[in-house]
């Protein structure tokens, strides 16, 4: 039985190693270089936001001014055949830089986010983050973007955790579908943190493992990291969706950044976690749901088991007495939707101080 089967493995491992190949090959036949630098263009203690766009137009002022806020100076676009204006707009922007390929999302956004890293973030700190996601941290105000990754590297650490928050509004979806992003950020102010399910780390429960054992996690938090699963859209769409990401990550040796839509390899994760607030029914959602399940381009199928229920409701409003107003990075520490250090606290403290 030993040897039949051994020529069958070596077999399978073969061919899923031409496929990766052969799906290399295509991407980068595919890649084309369209606006900015053609590599490395922040400086070494500068991070490099990474994001896949297409037809984002929609997002982009605010998504500029959120992330300037921040301190971001350098944004790498990887765009995936954009129909309106959004390219010509980032053209416009200084610190900019544009890839494209036109291949199906669904299959190689994790090729489009890898490459874009190592490309463009080498030696770096890079945020990885969609259109539709704000990233928030403890310490924003005191230390900045660039105080918390200078932290994390004096402590070695080359990653941070983020869990997903859905905002959403109080009003029916239909009624805010074409509601401006610098509307929606101020008005899609609740979330509900009731229907989430809890995962170790490392259980193989995640689907992640594979990923997620190629990491390790410091020691310092006020309890061990978990992935997340749920929320709202599991409460009211049946959608087993991962909330768990690693946007944040330095792109230094060993490591991978965006292997995965929610996970990178090869890093030491910081104890405490960041936010990423999620804007995922702004922009028409229905419409936008409509148009991914016609175009088959979603493998996991959770656009039709949202489209199933939005076009069987139409007035539904995802607001219920469980909901939360705007709660901030410490009223969500306190509920363990996020993950506190006290070594960072006191950095922050001290921090301040000094000012």
């Amino acid at each position: 039985m030993k040897d039949s089967a051994e020529p069958s493995s070596v077999s399978v491992r073969l061919r899923k190693r031409l496929g990766r190949t052969y799906q290399r090959m295509r991407f980068l036949s595919s890649l084309r270089h369209l606006h900015g630098p053609r590599g490395v263009f922040a400086a070494p203690d500068e991070v490099t936001l990474i994001a896949l766009v297409r037809d984002g137009s929609y997002y982009l002022d605010a998504f500029f001014d959120h992330y300037s806020s921040l301190g971001i100076r350098h944004f790498v676009f990887f765009d995936n055949g954009s129909e309106d204006d959004t390219i010509a707009r980032i053209r416009e922007r200084p610190g900019t830089a544009i890839l494209q390929s036109r291949l199906p999302w669904g299959q190689f956004e994790n090729m489009f986010r890898s490459y874009a890293a190592q490309r463009y973030a080498h030696n770096r700190w890079c945020l990885i983050v969609d259109m539709d996601e704000i990233f928030d941290f403890e310490g924003r105000a005191e230390v900045g973007l660039q105080g918390l990754t200078r932290y994390m590297s004096t402590r070695g650490y080359t990653a941070m955790m983020a869990q997903m928050l859905e905002m959403f509004p109080k009003e029916p979806l239909a009624e805010v579908a074409d509601m401006p992003y610098p509307e929606v950020l101020r008005r899609f102010s609740w979330c509900d943190l009731s229907a989430i399910t809890s995962y170790n780390y490392d259980a193989p429960d995640t689907g992640l493992s594979y990923f997620l054992n190629q990491n390790r996690i410091a020691a310092g938090g006020s309890q061990p990291l978990r992935v997340l699963f749920g929320g709202v859209r599991a409460k009211v769409f049946s959608e087993h969706c991962c909330l768990t990401k690693h946007p944040l990550v330095f792109v230094g040796p060993g490591v991978e950044a965006g292997v995965h839509p929610h996970a990178a390899t090869g890093v030491t994760l910081a104890p405490m976690t960041g936010l990423l607030r999620h804007y995922k029914f702004a922009n028409d959602s229905l419409a936008r749901d409509r148009k991914s399940v016609a175009e088959a381009a979603i493998a996991h199928g959770e656009d039709q088991l949202r489209l199933s229920v939005l076009s069987s409701n139409p007035d539904l409003s995802l607001w219920s007495e469980a909901a939360l107003q705007a709660p901030d990075i410490a009223t969500l520490q306190d509920k363990g939707f996020l993950i506190a250090s006290e070594d960072y606290s006191q950095h922050i403290r001290a921090s301040a101080e000094g000012d």
